[in-house]
């Protein structure tokens, strides 16, 4: 694989990059977070792959893994090889993971997903996906026949939404019997529980939907019974206020992610982890990191220089890399000595298993 130059950091700042820092109980090695990534590498039953171990092994090193984003029920799955939390054998996969990166000195929380609309009836036995109102999201989804077009959901009933808190409540607590440190709820990139927060996607008139306070219902309510399961300082969350895949909107997201980030602030979770790209013209994670008084996250293009520069001037506390982490297990240590890195090869992020996997080779 070919490699490109990494450029080191030399000012005071990068040292900040490469301390180690202390995550409510957890103390992390460095500052540097290998982002959630969906990889679809899993077995039949969504099981976690068993080459799993050995990528999230070679990359212990990061101050904090979060896993693939792994769905908390059956009704909670739209992608095909995804991992689950909610079987025995899901369970046991994940804690031979857990325990083999403890074991390598890494530190690893699961991302839980319910992926909502962003599904096919081909994951549900003929039925529709469910979301806050039936709305129709543009795109295709991969499924065993292939790319699919996405429907119109069902939108969930009142009395539905119960259900929807206890697969999130019972996914943390067998991501609690598999050993992780923590869970990231994952509050990002369109799917359920940002369905509900937006506009866009929520045109509900009950409880959960109209106001910014009734929008915000069931993310906060998931998180309090997560919260419940694991206490606040191994929760954390993650959200894109300013990102529009999975064809998402929100008519003010100044006024629903600021409103959003002080609940879960006064929540007490340890850490808020924010996408929103570091050269996009409009941003809002500068904004909401005045709002939020635990651990904040950024992620969105990073590099060793852009990340070092956001701690020193107090933009945010860790740094979250994704691709970077995907084709160089070493990250951190490549950095920190300026070393060149790995090419992501593209064509290996969603199939390959172990090529553009585990191949990826480190510094000698």
């Amino acid at each position: 694989m070919t490699q490109t130059p990494a450029k080191a950091v030399t000012t005071d700042a990068a040292g900040l990059l490469y301390e180690p820092y202390r995550l409510g109980p957890l103390t992390l090695a460095n500052r540097l977070v290998m982002a959630p990534m969906t990889r679809s590498r899993a077995l039949d039953g969504n099981v976690p792959n068993p080459l799993a171990e050995t990528y999230y092994v070679q990359r212990a090193g990061a101050g904090l893994i979060v896993t693939e984003a792994t769905q908390v029920s059956p009704q909670g799955v739209g992608y095909i090889r995804t991992p689950g939390i909610h079987s025995p054998e899901q369970v046991a996969a994940w804690k031979r993971i857990v325990d083999a990166v403890h074991r390598a000195g890494g530190k690893i929380f699961l991302q839980l997903w319910h992926v909502g609309r962003i599904s096919h009836p081909d994951f549900h036995g003929g039925a529709l996906p469910v979301a806050p109102s039936a709305i129709a999201p543009d795109g295709d989804v991969f499924t065993a026949r292939g790319p699919q077009k996405m429907v119109t959901p069902r939108a969930l009933e009142l009395d539905e939404i119960p259900g929807i808190v206890e697969q999130f409540r019972k996914g943390a607590e067998n991501a609690r019997t598999a050993g992780f440190d923590g869970v990231e709820l994952h509050g990002a990139n369109g799917y359920l529980l940002d369905q509900f927060t937006r506009d866009g996607t929520n045109k509900r008139t009950d409880a959960y939907g109209g106001s910014i306070e009734n929008r915000a219902r069931l993310p906060l309510e998931v998180t309090q019974a997560v919260i419940d399961v694991w206490g606040r300082d191994r929760v954390g969350y993650r959200i894109s206020p300013t990102g529009a895949f999975n064809s998402m909107s929100d008519s003010d997201p100044g006024a629903t992610f600021s409103y959003l980030t002080r609940k879960l602030s006064d929540l007490g979770i340890v850490y808020l982890h924010v996408t929103d790209p570091v050269n996009a013209p409009f941003r809002l994670a500068p904004e909401l990191r005045k709002l939020f008084r635990n651990t904040y996250i950024v992620n969105g293009g990073y590099n060793a220089e852009t990340a070092s520069a956001a701690i020193a001037k107090g933009e945010a506390d860790l740094v979250a890399f994704g691709v970077p982490f995907l084709a160089n297990p070493d990250l951190p240590i490549r950095y920190k000595a300026g070393a060149a890195l790995n090419a992501a090869d593209q064509a290996t992020f969603y199939t390959g298993e172990d090529k553009g996997y585990i191949d990826y080779p480190a510094l000698a």
